[in-house]
């Protein structure tokens, strides 16, 4: 019997070519796209499992609140571990500091290569589970050894065993390598890491960091810890979220556990708590994954519904010889399930060619894992669920038909019969018009925010990083080579990129200031020609000069920070840092240096070298930036040997906070593509059925006289109401989610009107584009030859 079902199934099949190609190939774009976004899902989902022990690791953080916001962070104390370790030992198997990634400049011999890495306490290796591939996950016992990535080994010494070989360290450590582990894979919090150093090394280089063991106001490290085996985060959260608190009552200090398994899709909090995170977007690529299955479906139920009057006779007769109702179900099922599994083919063949594309828009690397035995037990599972999905409708529909009125002739399908399949239609173009206008906001949000102001000037900015000791001291000469090149406009120093604040801190009073408010301020030292470097806008006073001596250690002020201070002539009065006297300079514009899509925070600019970490350089714009980089190159090689040169420019950097939404916007959009593509291949099925059901009607309405934009008209009306119908479904429903989606940034695009009306409009032309092929071959044809068929 199933024998008799394929073989029916496959002739129909081939009888049918046009609508077959059409159901298949509408089918397999569907599959493709659920299969992707299925890999990208699994690849969410499975993010940090790598680690053997991610349910019972957890992070450390904080929750503070200053200038009327409560923001929970990563960044820790030192005194928090100790008290961990001292008070609360029961809980945990493992504690572990970490300070923050960094590039190192890792050198063997002549070849310098600068890998990130972070400096770690011993049991990292052994909390995180690396797979060691030379040597022990106990190395960073010696504060002399280093570990080092699989990747990281081959590039420093190819194909040469790597152990106990010496490796200098942003020229200043001779460390020997104590282990190689595998690469982290590329869903692990930590895959870009290359080095791990050692915690007792960090700190016999930074003074700072061993006076700030009983410093519990110095946030600048992170903290891991292991859970023993059935300890609740929860729990050990409420017990020791209040142990910061007597220390450091600014900002009312709380502690919270996030444990690994929601680092990456619950990392954004509210109020101390979780409030989501990439998971939203886990969601929302599941539903566009099943309403892209589900328009594919659509369009076979549509398609085999609409031709039933052709399958009628066939219907009659296999019941008049004694054909049960469940058997034909079966027999149209299995036609579907054919057709699924043709799809399926396809698709696979879809996913190998786009997946390379996907991972690159993705930020993935992702793969068809087509060893895995469930793997394939869930495609061939996925298969047999999409052709019972979407033959269902149509088994039932065909397989009810009466022989009596179909063999007498006397069968018609009915008044009301195509109603079902203009209401698939509407659900079809209400997605993909959502989608759409969906789509179009995403990207008019990036162009806002990257439109906005930023208060400097990008263009021609170059930064890099002092990592070794060489490069301190000579900041005079350094900027006097680089002018003489012709190639520098002028040359700064800073404590950070201009791309970012790495310092945030309290302890500032003023004439005013309440008494009971703790404000909190970014701060970056700078030297002199920070301003003049940067393109910064002074506003009110001046910048720092040489001119003026008693500038060093003075303060400039963004907008933001003067407004928190409620100075209404900030220049020349005196704001007390950590009970120091400090003079206000000048005021500047506000400057985006962190998320553009977020408020300005308030930034104290201050005139210090001691502190300086970044050096940035104005490349002079009549000279190409190749050329200007290739005239700084030997000047940095002679003022810093140890290390590469190795710049980021500023621009790029800038567009990088864009990254995540034009991810997101790029995958909507292609997702978006493909769906209109599939309801335009469902329509266009339909409206060449619907023109061939009609001939004998356009046939005589020709020769009565009709003109060819009257039959036009008459074949695409049907069409183009079901669009508007579907276009005034799906607007109200893209203007609730997506100003819901809106409310997420502070700095966000109005909902303008025009993106529904653009949106509409497109769908509405991208239906009579498809629909008119049909209707005006259809209107074009001999009327003779089709009144002589019929």
């Amino acid at each position: 019997m199933l024998k008799n079902y394929l073989t029916i199934a496959w002739r129909n099949l081939v009888r049918s070519k046009w609508y077959s190609l059409i159901n298949t190939l509408g089918l397999s774009i569907g599959m493709a796209v659920a299969l992707l976004i299925g890999l990208w899902v699994w690849d969410e989902l499975t993010f940090n499992k790598y680690h053997e022990n991610h349910d019972r690791l957890a992070q450390v953080m904080t929750t503070q609140t200053f200038n009327a916001h409560t923001g929970t962070g990563p960044a820790v104390s030192l005194p928090i571990s100790s008290t961990l370790r001292t008070s609360y030992h029961n809980y945990f198997r493992y504690i572990c500091r970490v300070s923050w990634s960094n590039d190192h400049i890792l050198a063997v011999g002549d070849k310098q290569l600068t890998q990130p890495g972070f400096y770690v306490q011993p049991d990292f290796p052994e909390m995180f589970t690396l797979k060691m591939l030379r040597g022990s996950r106990a190395a960073l016992k010696d504060p002399s050894a280093l570990l080092l990535s699989q990747s990281a080994a081959t590039a420093l010494f190819g194909d040469a065993d790597p152990m106990y070989k010496i490796v200098k360290v942003d020229n200043k450590s001779q460390l020997k390598v104590g282990g190689v582990f595998e690469d982290l894979p590329r869903n692990t919090s930590f895959y870009k890491e290359s080095c791990l150093l050692t915690w007792d090394l960090y700190e016999s280089l930074n003074d700072w960091v061993k006076n700030s063991e009983d410093h519990w106001g110095n946030h600048s490290w992170q903290l891991f810890v292991q859970l023993n085996p059935d300890v609740d985060p929860a729990r050990v959260t409420a017990t020791i979220k209040d142990i910061a608190k007597p220390h450091n009552k600014d900002g009312g200090e709380s502690i919270v556990i996030q444990p690994m398994d929601n680092w990456h899709l619950y990392s954004d909090f509210k109020d101390g708590k979780v409030a989501g995170g990439r998971i939203k977007f886990v969601w929302l690529f599941t539903i566009i994954g099943i309403f892209v299955l589900a328009l594919a479906c659509i369009n076979f139920m549509n398609l085999s519904t609409a031709r039933s009057e052709r399958r009628a006779k066939e219907v009659g007769i296999r019941k008049t010889v004694g054909s049960l109702r469940r058997q034909l179900v079966a027999q149209f099922l299995s036609e579907s399930l054919v057709v699924a599994a043709l799809a399926l083919i396809l698709a696979l063949i879809w996913v190998l060619i786009s997946l390379p594309f996907f991972n690159t828009m993705a930020d993935k690397n992702m793969h068809l894992p087509w060893a895995q035995p469930v793997f394939w037990g869930l495609v061939l599972g996925f298969m047999v669920l999409t052709g019972l999905l979407s033959g269902s409708y149509p088994a039932f529909y065909l397989s009810g038909f009466r022989p009596i009125k179909v063999l007498k002739g006397t069968f018609k399908a009915g008044r009301y019969s195509s109603l079902p399949r203009k209401i698939l239609v509407v659900i079809q173009f209400t997605v993909s018009v959502a989608m759409i206008i969906g789509t179009l906001l995403v990207f008019r949000q990036i162009n806002y925010a990257r439109s906005r102001p930023v208060g400097y000037t990008r263009e021609g900015l170059v930064y890099l990083f002092m990592n070794t000791p060489e490069i301190y001291g000579h900041y005079d000469a350094l900027r006097d080579d680089l002018l003489k090149t012709g190639a520098v406009e002028d040359m700064a120093e800073s404590s950070g990129p201009i791309t970012n604040i790495w310092s945030n801190q309290i302890g500032f009073d003023w004439k005013g200031k309440d008494p009971n408010s703790v404000p909190l301020f970014g701060i970056s030292a700078v030297t002199h020609d920070y301003g003049r470097t940067m393109g910064w806008q002074i506003l009110e006073g001046r910048d720092f000069s040489r001119n003026f001596p008693t500038d060093t250690g003075d303060l400039i002020l963004n907008e933001s920070a003067v407004r928190l201070t409620g100075l209404r002539h900030p220049v020349g009065e005196i704001i007390k840092w950590n009970d120091k006297d400090r003079k206000v300079t000048g005021v500047v514009k506000d400057m985006v240096m962190e998320s553009p899509y977020a408020p300005i925070k308030p930034t104290i600019f201050c005139l210090d070298y001691g502190w300086t970490q970044v050096i940035t350089v104005r490349l002079r714009p009549t000279l190409t930036t190749a050329s200007a980089l290739n005239a700084i190159r030997p000047v940095f090689r002679k003022y810093n040997p140890g290390s590469p040169f190795e710049y980021k420019l500023v621009d790029e950097e800038y567009e990088k906070k864009f990254s995540d939404e034009k991810r997101i916007g790029d995958l909507a959009t292609v997702f978006a593509i493909l769906a209109i593509l599939i309801s335009c291949l469902g329509l266009f099925g339909l409206a060449s059925f619907v023109a061939e059901q009609r001939v004998r009607e356009v046939g005589i309405r020709k020769v009565l006289g009709a003109s060819l934009f009257h039959l036009w008209r008459l074949l695409s009306t049907d069409f183009v109401v079901l669009v508007i119908i579907s276009c005034g479904i799906a607007v109200p429903i893209a203007w609730y989610y997506l100003h819901e989606w809106l409310q997420q940034y502070e700095y966000r695009t109005p909902l303008s009107w025009w993106i529904f009306a653009l949106s509409s409009i497109g769908a509405l032309l991208i239906t009579l584009l498809t629909v008119s092929f049909q209707a005006i071959r259809a209107a074009l044809m001999n009327p003779v030859v089709s009144l002589r068929t019929e």
